[in-house]
């Protein structure tokens, strides 16, 4: 036994070894720390918190460095400096997308990856089906309750710790785990939308589109004889599927947090409705452009997506090419993680980032402060696409939620505890109950 474990390790060593100087020879890839045979630094990251690790690694190894996932080595830009170099002033370069393999067995290579729950959720929600599917779902239609519910429970999932172990190592989907509750979920929801489809083809006017799905059924009809169109079926739901899933329970969980974080701090919501008050009054609903004229209204929003640090990690990215970053050299596809938490708790930007302080965005005469370190969408190239649709979102939702409801918590609020309970992917806030007082 002792002789096969040995045998193990020295394969495993030369495994490593081989694919390191086939794919990485021609390149100098940054510093880390050694890898381990097989499962590389994952021993040396918390799963449950990778920023965290990632920031105490670039203490010693620097704001570019190399962490391996399995034997697969990323490229780790954190802090401001270093992410701006990247997606900003060389944004083509690193515009590519990188490996999420949850999500590629989801959606097959169509689509990059992407409360009080429930009322939280069926906003957002809405507003994506309005622009998929032409119509909004009442809030009791029970299949719209479903859908809400598995892109809740994805999101969740995929940010637990289990789902950080099977993107370093894909091959773990043939065991039982969380990410089998993804694919059962995307299956349901793909029969879901697959039905909506048929609706559409069924009632489809070629001269008349509806929506998203009837132009992409007109284009699909247009290139069906050509076998390199990506105008497909497949590509179809796997797109429905990712704009669903980065436009919903993003900006839900980001709301869900917001409130518990004033909750927590009821001398901020009520600042913010005097502004309000001030501002719109209450006989007519907040519209976007009252957003100039609310400037610590928009700063509380700022913070919160600041502080929440919703994608601490961004979606993976990838070079598009061989590129010299500083003094390295980074091989085409190689992975690429921008440590968004690094930019986001600067606390040469935001003095005392760990504290929740809208005048982390406001300057000495109480006007709004723009900062190039917000980078909660991420930045360059492959910006979030939702990102205006989302801004807008967080602000009406949050302004007409304040205009007209006083926030009770169940406990004192010095007793609300605002630590995520997964911090991996996404950030999930913990469960809590509230009670909307009418005003």
């Amino acid at each position: 036994m002792d002789l096969f474990i040995i045998l193990v390790i020295c394969l495993s060593c030369l495994i490593l070894l081989s694919l390191w100087n086939r794919s990485y020879a021609k390149g100098k890839l940054p510093p880390g720390p050694t890898p381990l045979p097989v499962i590389g630094n994952i021993l040396q990251l918390n799963s449950k918190n990778i920023s965290k690790s990632i920031s105490m690694l670039a203490k010693d190894y620097g704001p570019v460095l190399t962490v391996y996932f399995g034997m697969k080595p990323t490229v780790v830009l954190h802090g401001y400096e270093a992410i701006k170099e990247a997606l900003i002033d060389q944004g083509e370069v690193f515009s590519g997308r990188g490996s999420f393999p949850v999500a590629e067995k989801i959606t097959q290579g169509f689509a990059s990856p992407c409360d009080p729950t429930f009322l939280l959720g069926c906003v957002p929600c809405n507003v994506i089906s309005s622009i998929i599917f032409q119509n909004r779902f009442d809030y009791r239609d029970q299949k719209f309750l479903t859908l809400m519910k598995y892109f809740n429970e994805n999101f969740e999932t995929v940010s637990t710790p289990w789902i950080q172990l099977y993107n370093a190592f894909p091959f773990l989907r043939v065991l039982p785990g969380s990410h089998n509750v993804l694919f059962k979920n995307y299956a349901l929801q793909r029969s879901f939308i697959l039905e909506k489809v048929k609706e559409h083809q069924e009632s489809l006017d070629i001269n008349n589109p509806r929506d998203f799905i009837d132009y992409f059924l007109i284009r699909m009809e247009k290139e069906k004889h050509n076998k390199e169109s990506e105008f497909t079926m497949d590509n179809l739901v796997a797109t429905i599927w990712d704009m669903f899933s980065a436009g919903t329970e993003t900006t839900s969980t980001t709301m869900r947090y917001g409130l518990l974080l004033l909750l927590k701090h009821p001398e901020i919501s009520a600042k913010v409705r005097e502004e309000i008050d001030h501002v719109v009054g209450k006989n007519r609903s907040v519209c976007m452009q009252d957003r100039s004229r609310m400037p610590y209204t928009d700063a509380v929003v700022h913070e919160i997506q600041r502080y929440i640090d919703l994608i601490p990690t961004n979606v993976p990215h990838a070079v598009t090419q061989d590129i010299r970053f500083r003094e390295y050299l980074i091989p085409k596809g190689t992975t690429i993680l921008t440590d968004l938490t690094s930019v986001l708790y600067d606390d040469k930007e935001f003095p005392n980032p760990e504290k929740f302080d809208p005048g982390h965005f406001l300057d000495e005469s109480g006007n709004f402060k723009k900062s190039d370190y917000f980078m909660a969408f991420s930045a360059g190239k492959r910006i979030c696409a939702g990102e205006g649709l989302a801004r807008m979102e967080l602000f009406l939702i949050l302004t007409t939620i304040l205009q007209n409801f006083t926030l009770k918590p169940l406990v004192d609020p010095k007793d609300i505890d605002t630590t995520p309970v997964h911090k991996g992917f996404g950030t999930i806030p913990p469960f809590y109950e509230l009670c909307f007082i009418p005003v």
